[in-house]
């Protein structure tokens, strides 16, 4: 799925709606980045960066893998958990085939905002424990009663200025700004949550509709999310939590959910956990990757820049490698993944030299096919090895008139078919045959002998 929600070529740009500081830079490390992880704040710093260059240009995504040093898989994981903590807004069109994104941040909350809300409060209190956040409290939260004892004696505008009857330059009213103002609270659509089905439990003389304001539902929905509690559950909740004066105060709605909590259903605190993370480490079947499953996994998901190095045994790839990977990408659009495995097949056929002409002319091949993954890039490497081996001896100053080459050139592990397979001619079976050959294992082992 990823292909569809985000490619190293697809385009982007960054607009900051107002300027950022230290004080902003403190919270994200202190704060956020205990929610989000650090490739989160790493993302989200370095389009800060870009962002303040002011500038109209767009980039690709792949620079950001470079700057990054990760895959696109993570930038996005990244960037939607920047976006669920309300760090990061995203917009997307689509012109002539290519995607454009234009990331707007936003700033986090101010430590007493972040601290109130309950949702990142738990969240937070769950990640670092206990005594950091007490001192993350004592750190950014100053006493109530700091000025006991002190009397107000700043001046007012009016108390130091006053108009003046001299001509000056006329002020033009008609110009239209768009206002961008900081976020107080965690963006969260309280909407979703059966605010009918919680009042029709409570009457109007115990729970007046006065009593339901924006802020007190928002309050409500955010806990009912954070303890797992239905309307029927909170309606119980919001009778602990009002006041003598049937109001229903956010310190309140806290403390008499929290009470209700540890009686009904535990007393340890509850966990918020990432839910796109636990999709992503939770496979779906138990039996475990084979090796060439593992390999196409490495090749989708790691930069060309990584696989260079891991080619070189841990050397840094030379300029020319790098530039020519990055125009793969960048220019002809090619899936990272498909850019590996050329990478890996164009090295290890020559000998470590990554020819310029004999990669693109491979390259413009697999791009009439139609190649979008490492492994279609991989079989059809396979099938067409003789045809791209006449590519390199024609290339060659050298001239061969023998069918075999005199010594027995490197390829890569992938080239060949795993597990005893033998290699593969013609038009691919799309693996129907080894299914088949492991369902008629699985049925004998089960004692199945009929289907």
């Amino acid at each position: 799925m990823l292909y569809k929600e985000l490619q190293p070529a697809d385009m982007y740009k960054i607009r900051l709606p107002y300027s950022f500081s230290d004080y902003d830079r403190q919270l994200l490390t202190l704060f956020y980045q205990p929610l989000v992880g650090a490739e989160g704040i790493s993302l989200y710093l370095t389009l800060w960066a870009d962002g303040e260059l002011k500038s109209s240009e767009q980039w690709p995504h792949y620079q950001l893998m470079n700057v990054l040093g990760v895959s696109i898989g993570k930038i996005f994981q990244a960037r939607i958990a920047l976006e669920a903590i309300g760090l990061l807004r995203s917009w997307q069109k689509t012109e002539e085939g290519t995607r454009f994104f234009h990331y707007e941040l936003a700033a986090p909350l101010d430590a007493e905002s972040f601290l109130k809300d309950p949702l990142l409060s738990m969240f937070l209190l769950n990640k670092i424990g206990e005594n950091a956040y007490k001192q993350l409290r004592n750190r950014f939260i100053q006493m109530s009663n700091w000025n006991e004892g002190f009397k107000d004696v700043s001046r007012t505008f009016m108390d130091v200025f006053k108009p003046s009857t001299k001509s000056g330059e006329q002020i033009s009213y008609d110009d239209e700004f768009e206002s961008k103002k900081r976020n107080n609270s965690l963006p969260f659509y309280y909407e979703d949550f059966d605010f009918t089905l919680l009042q029709e439990g409570l009457s109007e003389q115990l729970v007046p509709k006065s009593a339901m304001t924006i802020e007190a539902k928002e309050v409500i929905a955010k806990l009912a999310f954070l303890y797992n509690l239905n309307p029927i559950e909170m309606q119980k909740v919001v009778i602990l939590a009002l006041d003598d004066e049937l109001q229903l105060a956010e310190a309140r709605l806290k403390k008499a959910c929290a009470d209700y909590y540890k009686l009904t259903v535990s007393k340890k605190a509850p966990i918020i956990q990432n839910v796109t993370q636990t999709k992503n480490t939770v496979p779906q079947n138990k039996t475990p990757l084979t090796k060439e499953e593992e390999l196409i996994h490495y090749l989708e998901t790691t930069s060309p820049v990584v696989v260079l190095r891991d080619i070189a045994k841990g050397k840094e790839p030379i300029l020319a490698d790098v530039q020519l990977a990055n125009h793969l990408v960048t220019h002809y659009n090619m899936p990272v993944g498909v850019v590996n495995v050329l990478l890996q097949y164009v090295l290890l056929r020559t000998d470590m030299k990554l020819t310029k002409n004999y990669a693109e002319k491979i390259a413009s091949h697999w791009m009439r096919k139609d190649v979008k993954t490492a492994k279609e890039a991989m079989e059809l490497a396979r099938n067409e090895h003789e045809q791209y081996m006449k590519w390199k001896n024609e290339g060659s100053k050298q001239k061969t008139y023998a069918k075999k080459p005199t010594r027995e050139e490197k390829v890569p592990d992938w080239f060949y078919k795993k597990d005893g397979e033998t290699k593969q001619s013609g038009e691919s079976t799309n693996g129907v045959q080894n299914i088949e050959e492991e369902r008629k294992k699985l049925l004998a082992e089960l004692g199945v002998t009929k289907r």
